[in-house]
Order: structure tokens, then C-alpha cells, then sequence
């Protein structure tokens, strides 16, 4: 049998299982003492991106502040579930990873190189021959073909890795548009990530990256310089296509698929946003792919990405970070108003961490983002901000590497202005060969994995990050 047929028979025994012909002898027992219980219908997977336990414990501190609380006794939304478990996150072939490889374990349930897609680690990054003979089944491809309805939602673009790996097979995360694939590798037949999407059978789909999705003559990035992809979904679909939050907001409830594309590149982050930007929030996107969702009854999956957390902290801008992370907890508790946690399993994680600390004993309640002020030897404030050995004051919050370091010259004073960096200690780049502009680095330590609804005791102890697809399997009633 070759693989296309393995392929489609493994998908056929997905649908029966989905839709109840196949018996849950094979799921998990439940907790003692718990009685039966029911598969969830739903299932909705939140990535923030980034989204290490430190920046977490950050976040929470600067969410309680923007309140006038001193920050630490605060809990995010989703740091209320009742499971937890810790996650691995290392790449085949990384001990540090990158975004690609981390969302196609939670996908495709098996852990691959960075910078792929949906393609196991028998390819090599780049090589689209190799890739072809090592695609990945995703479980919204298998959920699809179930009767599952299918969201994406991602504040950056579509086509980026975290909502790419949803839908897309690549062995490069860089293959957003068809001029991001070189001649060479095109002629093997490998094809971009925005055409893919086009081609994947999605309920909603909302976020940025407009301009991987048309030619030049609309200012897009496709070698065609008329080049419509959108439109040609529409006429193939009967979809709606919207560019705003208000049209977002009126488009009926019809049965047909919904894009929404709200930006040429990334959605604007939160800090930056104007009180007239026409763009949606996280919550906004989040509540209307949940409406539109909940309209099949054979229930859906979605994934929600708050992908700009990430940003932020690749430029070494502390506030940035937060304020899309209290945005992303923001989102989750829109769903925890709009769902039935009976029938819905929430999961709520991030594909990597960053080298992004909390240091210098400070004060209780002391301004997360500002100087480390300190405790005299009876305990109490001091009022004065730590000097460290060189003299200078410094921040509570820091990186080990980024933008923020100053190599060949003493550390200067450290700026408190929410659009500056933090100090970092090591200058990175954002290329293998360094050639780009200075960027911080993800860590590789473990990320946490908070889990409420039919099935969320699945996450418990330390476990793989391709572990995650499992946990949704098994809480639909399929065991993987």
C-alpha cells in the first residue's frame, strides 16, 4: 500500500472514531472515583508563543499593576486550571528550538527538525524531494475529514510557522509566498504555505500576512504580479473575506468559511495600537471564530496563537512581551465564557520560552518594568534603586542575550521608556550567519501545559511536546 493510501485509510478510521463507529475502548480511563467520562467535542488549543514560564510569572505581576494591585498575588485566566503539566520542547535536531519544529510536535504528534512544517526528521530543512516522502498527517487534517469544524486565529501572520503548522507541509518555514520557495525547489513540487491554506479546508482563519496572499499589482509578495488568492478561494468556497474588525463583526452566520487577513505582515502590536485601528484583538478574534464554530454539530478545533508575545521579546522589549501576553490570557478567558468546559477541552501552553529573567530582589509590589529598588536590613523599602558592582542601577527584568547588550563598552544606565530594551548580556542575531539585526534568542528550558475539560488529566508530570496532539486525541474519544 503506498502512502497516499495509508494516508487516506488512517483519516477514514479517524472519521469513524469521531463520529462514534468505532467504540472509546481504547481511551482513557477515567479518574477514579469520576465516573464515565464523555469525549469532548471540542477542542481548543492556545499558543502563546514565547510564552516561557518567566514571562508568565511577568506577565501576571503586570497585569495585577495595570490595576493598582502590587502584582504578585495576581493569577492570569488560564493559571486558574486544575492540570498542569511541564513540556519538552527541544527539536530532533536542536536542544534550543525554533517555533516550526515545536508546533508540528503539537500537531502532527512527532517531533521533528527546526524550520519544518509538517514534514518528520528524515528530511533535511530545505530539501522539498525529501520532504514530499516525509509528510506528516496533522490533526486538523484528521479532525477535518471526522466532521470536525477547523479555526486558525494568530495575531501574526497566517503563513508564520505556529498557525502554518495547522495546515502546511514544508521542510523551510520561509516558503510563505511562492517567491520565498527557490526555482529549484518549486520544480520538485513543493508549494507555498499561503496556497496551502487556500487549499485546506478551514471554518475561520483570521490574522495577519495580507501580502503573502496577492501579486505586486496589490502590493503582495507572489511572483505573479496579479495574483489573487483570496478571490480564488472565494469563488471556490462561496467564503468571506474580510480585512477589518468591522467587517469581521457583520458577516453572516451562513454556514460558509471565514478569512479575515487584518494586515500586510503581523497584526500591529497592542502597545502601538491606535483607539481607531481597524484591526481586531486577540479577544475579538477569538470570540468570533468560537461563534462561528459552534454552529457544527459535530464540533471543531481551534487553534489560537497570541504570536506577537514572541515578538516582543526577540527585540528585547520586556513591555512589548507583556502586554500581548495579558492580551493572549485575555482571550482565553473569552472562552472559558463562551464554552461548555463539559464538553469543551481548553489547553493552554507556549512552543518555546525565551532567555527573558526576573532577578535582583527587589521590593514586593516594585514596578515589574521598572529599576530594581531594594530592602534595607530591616526590610523595607529603601526607595533607591540596587546599584550593581559597576554603579549603575539595573531592571528586574533582563535577557541573556539581544538587543539590549553593548558589546565592547561598559553597561550604561539601563532606559526605563516602554519602547526601549531590556539589558542583555550577549549580542545575537537573528540568522545562522549573524547578518541580520540583533535579536534575542528563545530558551530551551521546559514550557507549562495548563489544561481544563474532558480530558485535561492528561496533563500531568513532565512529558514530550508531541504529547499535546495525543492529550487532544484521546479527549475526542480516538486513541492515537
Amino acid at each position: 500500500m503506498n502512502r497516499t493510501k495509508v494516508l487516506i485509510a488512517f483519516q477514514l478510521l479517524v472519521a469513524l472514531a469521531l463520529s462514534g463507529c468505532v467504540g472509546n475502548s481504547s481511551s482513557p480511563s477515567p479518574p477514579a472515583g469520576l465516573g464515565q467520562v464523555r469525549p469532548a467535542k471540542n477542542v481548543i488549543l492556545f499558543i502563546g508563543d514565547g510564552m516561557g514560564v518567566s514571562t508568565v510569572t511577568a506577565a501576571r505581576i503586570y497585569d495585577g499593576q495595570q490595576r493598582g494591585e502590587t502584582g504578585e498575588e495576581n493569577l492570569l485566566s488560564f493559571e486558574r486550571f486544575p492540570d498542569i503539566a511541564l513540556v519538552k520542547t527541544y527539536n530532533t535536531n536542536q536542544q534550543v528550538p525554533d517555533s516550526a519544529g515545536t508546533a508540528s510536535a503539537m500537531m502532527t504528534g512527532v517531533k521533528t527538525r527546526a524550520g519544518m512544517i509538517g514534514v518528520g526528521p528524515t528530511a533535511h530543512r530545505g530539501d522539498c524531494s525529501e520532504a514530499q516522502d516525509n509528510i506528516l498527517p496533522n490533526v486538523a487534517e484528521q479532525l477535518a475529514a471526522g466532521g470536525k469544524a477547523i479555526g486558525i486565529v494568530s495575531t501574526a501572520r497566517l503563513t508564520h510557522a505556529t498557525p502554518a503548522a495547522v495546515y502546511g507541509h514544508v521542510p523551510e518555514r520561509d516558503w510563505e509566498a511562492d517567491s520565498n520557495i527557490p526555482a529549484e525547489e518549486r520544480a520538485h513540487g513543493c508549494r507555498d504555505l499561503a496556497t496551502q491554506l487556500m487549499e485546506f479546508s478551514f471554518d475561520v482563519a483570521l490574522g495577519g500576512g495580507r501580502s503573502n496572499f496577492f501579486g505586486e499589482e496589490a502590493g503582495g509578495n507572489r511572483l505573479n504580479a496579479t495574483s489573487d488568492l483570496q478571490d480564488d478561494w472565494a469563488a471556490n468556497t462561496g467564503g468571506h473575506y474580510v480585512t477589518n474588525a468591522s467587517a469581521m463583526h457583520t458577516v453572516p452566520q451562513d454556514g460558509r468559511p471565514l478569512l479575515g487577513l487584518f494586515s500586510s505582515s503581523h497584526m500591529t502590536y497592542m502597545l502601538d495600537r491606535q483607539a481607531d485601528s481597524s484591526e481586531p484583538t486577540l479577544s475579538e478574534m477569538t470570540a468570533t471564530a468560537i461563534d462561528r464554530l459552534s454552529q457544527d454539530s459535530d464540533g471543531y478545533f481551534l487553534m489560537v496563537e497570541g504570536g506577537r508575545i514572541d515578538h516582543g521579546h526577540h527585540e528585547g522589549r520586556a513591555a512589548y512581551a507583556l502586554e500581548e501576553a495579558v492580551e493572549f490570557s485575555r482571550a482565553v478567558q473569552v472562552a472559558l465564557d463562551m464554552v461548555d468546559l463539559s464538553d469543551t477541552l481548553i489547553l493552554v501552553t507556549a512552543d518555546h520560552s525565551h532567555v527573558f529573567t526576573i532577578a535582583g530582589y527587589p521590593t514586593r509590589g516594585n514596578p515589574i518594568l521598572g529599576l530594581a529598588i531594594g530592602n534595607d536590613e530591616r526590610g523595607e523599602p529603601t526607595g533607591e534603586p540596587i546599584l550593581a558592582t559597576d554603579g549603575h542601577p539595573y531592571t528586574t527584568l533582563g535577557y541573556q542575550n539581544g538587543p539590549g547588550a553593548t558589546p565592547g563598552q561598559a553597561r550604561g544606565e539601563p532606559s526605563a521608556d516602554l519602547n526601549g530594551t531590556q539589558q542583555a548580556l550577549v549580542p545575537t542575531g537573528s540568522a545562522f550567519d549573524n547578518t541580520h539585526r540583533l535579536s534575542e534568542t528563545h530558551g530551551g528550558e521546559d514550557v507549562a501545559l495548563y489544561a481544563t475539560g474532558p480530558g485535561s488529566e492528561e496533563a500531568r508530570g513532565v512529558i514530550e511536546q508531541n504529547r499535546v496532539f495525543d492529550i487532544i486525541m484521546r479527549a475526542l474519544g480516538f486513541q492515537h
